[in-house]
């Protein structure tokens, strides 16, 4: 398996468009959760679930690209030229590419087998906890939106507005992953990050001088 993990993550290094929040180290994580989240469903193909780990992101489109949510589609109709070299079988590359076009938010595509539901868990994992919150201001910064609202940071009397302002994705998608969540070790781990993220907008709140909300203060 060392073997073809090292080939799949050469062609991602080749060929997958990088930045902040997306990069080998991504890949590497996500693999990393993946295998926890397997290590007790022995049913799991994982040589599926390791090309589906490392060539999840081959097409990897801005979060403002009005084609966000074909990126992964996108991405699973390059993996198999891949696949196919890499020796998998016509099964095995339909199953990867499912797991591949059905791990993205954006797509709206429900996964149906354990390899894609384990992907769409790790992949997901890795937009929360200690990680999470590094990656979520990177990205900020390269799409030059503000931290957050002065005068209303956690957006009690306005509209939340993740195109401005950082803070706001937090309350719009990222505080969300845990409840979607479709293994046990993948909500396992989910709970545990979430809480490391309420720290953090705990203290956060108290540096910048307001309250933080009773609802943000909880990982149910």
């Amino acid at each position: 398996m060392e073997t073809l993990r090292a080939r799949l993550r050469d062609i991602a290094a080749r060929e997958m468009a990088t930045d902040a929040a997306h990069d080998i180290a991504h890949l590497d994580r996500v693999w990393q959760s993946a295998s926890e989240i397997s290590a007790t469903l022995p049913e799991v193909n994982q040589r599926v679930l390791l090309a589906a780990c490392y060539l999840h992101d081959l097409v990897n489109l801005p979060k403002n690209d009005p084609n966000r949510s074909r990126a992964s589609t996108l991405a699973a109709e390059a993996a198999a030229p891949h696949l196919m070299a890499l020796g998998y079988t016509a099964n095995e590359i339909a199953q990867t590419q499912h797991a591949i076009a059905a791990h993205s938010f954006s797509a709206g595509i429900e996964p149906v087998s354990e390899e894609a539901r384990i992907l769409r868990d790790a992949d997901r994992l890795d937009a929360i906890g200690a990680i999470g919150i590094a990656r979520a201001f990177a990205v900020s910064g390269m799409m030059q939106t503000q931290l957050y609202d002065v005068g209303d940071p956690f957006a009690i009397n306005r509209p939340l507005d993740d195109r401005r302002f950082a803070l706001d994705h937090w309350q719009v998608k990222l505080l969300r992953l845990s409840e979607g969540m479709l293994t046990d070790g993948g909500k396992r781990l989910a709970r545990q990050r979430k809480d490391k993220m309420i720290a953090f907008l705990t203290n956060f709140a108290q540096e910048i001088g307001h309250p933080l909300p009773a609802s943000l203060a909880q990982n149910d």
